[in-house]
């Protein structure tokens, strides 16, 4: 079983896989990676179960050296990432070898990079888990953040019989479907449904909160993404009994501004929610950046559930052997646009 050792530990980088999902009722928000996609699409590059726990690293990366070598894959938002000084390819399977250090930079693109290895990180769960809750102290490496001089041990969670890749046999190489790139592809129109009270909302205030542009507030993070913007007349009282909160939801409490419920929520809240966020574009708010800028759009349950089976249906498809330079072209657009 190999290590990773931390020689620099970024800004925030937490061990995180898919969450805990159910636990709702008892008080604890689901974590796990912010942008879940990123995260299953690394592993699967590795053959690793798409549910192995890897580092989410936010806004600016860090250094982490392999004593024993490894097969890596980063994916996410470029952070500029290199290996003894070479650049590193996003998307791509790669061996490190024993000693080698792989250092990120500042992001490039998005908030969040993933670092995946094949095999994952060995953590002990936390209710099926090993994502990380900062606020709870609960889960990952210790309930924290990493420090400069911690060691993480990498699991084997991957599956060998049909891994393309290992240390000693890199003898082909994948890459993302061209489909799933675009799936990845920025986007700054985010998709909603009717929140549970939206028809509390005045037409005027709808109108207002859909035609508007949102900036994302320097004080967001894992918990909740607050917005900046025109503010939305709140329902005659502003407050409501508390009740249960579900991932996505747009609360708008007193001021007006909103405030996107994200995936360490508190599982409870007095404040009317106008719509919510499909789950199709839930990995989307896992790489907005504070002073980012975002507009919202309105799709009907049915269409929300149509582009959520037709992009799993192509996260189904995502591999095939690399034969191209197809992923770089894409990252070079990616880099274009920012």
């Amino acid at each position: 079983m190999g290590v990773i050792q931390v020689l620099e530990p970024g800004l925030f980088t937490t061990v995180q896989d898919l969450g805990r999902e159910g636990f709702g009722p008892m008080g604890v928000s689901p974590s796990g990676a912010a942008d879940k996609i990123s995260l299953r699409m690394g592993n699967r590059l590795l053959a690793n179960e798409q549910g192995a726990a890897g580092l989410e690293l936010t806004l600016l990366g860090g250094a982490f050296a392999f004593p024993e070598g490894a097969v890596i894959a980063l994916g996410g938002s470029d952070f500029g990432a290199t290996l003894e000084d070479q650049p590193v390819e996003l998307w791509r399977a790669l061996v490190v070898k024993p000693g080698q250090v792989l250092r990120l930079g500042p992001t490039r693109s998005g908030a969040r990079c993933y670092l995946c290895v094949q095999g994952g990180i060995a953590a002990e769960l936390f209710l099926g888990s090993a994502s990380t809750h900062v606020l709870s102290g609960l889960g990952g490496h210790e309930g924290r953040a990493l420090r400069k001089g911690d060691e993480l041990k990498i699991g084997t969670r991957y599956i060998k019989a049909i891994a393309p890749w290992s240390a000693s046999n890199p003898k082909r190489e994948w890459a993302l479907s061209p489909r799933v790139l675009q799936v990845l592809e920025p986007r700054k129109v985010i998709c909603v449904t009717d929140g549970p009270q939206s028809d509390w909302f005045s037409e005027e205030a709808k109108k207002i909160f859909y035609e508007s542009t949102y900036r994302v507030a320097e004080d967001s993070n894992r918990m909740g993404i607050r917005l900046q913007g025109a503010a939305i007349p709140a329902p005659t009282g502003g407050e409501m009994i508390s009740e249960g909160v579900a991932l996505g939801a747009l609360q708008v409490p007193e001021g007006g501004q909103p405030i996107i419920l994200f995936v360490e929520q508190q599982t409870t809240g007095g404040y009317p929610k106008i719509a919510n966020v499909i789950s199709a574009d839930f990995h989307r708010l896992g790489q907005l950046r504070p002073r980012d800028e975002i507009q919202f759009h309105r799709v009907e349950p049915l269409g929300a559930l149509s582009m959520l089976t037709f992009q799993e249906m192509l996260l189904g498809n995502d591999l095939r052997e690399r034969s191209s330079l197809e992923s770089e072209e894409w990252l070079s657009k990616r880099r274009s646009q920012l």
